[in-house]
């Protein structure tokens, strides 16, 4: 075998095996780009997410907020009617 025949035979040999490992790789980067684009994905839910939770708890603490001071009008207006009746029963004008 001379040096031609060894070139040739390994250029058979190795054009097949290089084709391989480039189908390979590219499918690789295939499926990392895959994965990459669904954390991406992902991250971006997450993010949504947490700000729709921000907005919400900061919801809450509005109606929180409301509720007290409906609460403590309604106390109020309860102890108004309350010295009113008194009030009224005072004068004769009802039970108390």
């Amino acid at each position: 075998m001379d040096a031609a025949m060894v070139t040739a035979i390994a250029a058979l040999v190795g054009a097949p095996l290089a084709a391989a490992a480039a189908m390979y790789g590219s499918r690789q980067s295939g499926r990392a780009q895959r994965e990459g684009g669904v954390i991406g994905g992902y991250n971006s839910l997450t993010d949504q997410l947490q700000e729709e939770r921000g907005d919400l708890r900061q919801q809450v603490q509005d109606l929180r907020r409301e509720l007290a001071a409906e609460r403590a009008a309604k106390a109020t207006l309860e102890a108004e009617c309350s010295l009113l009746r008194t009030q009224l029963a005072a004068r004769g004008g009802g039970s108390p």
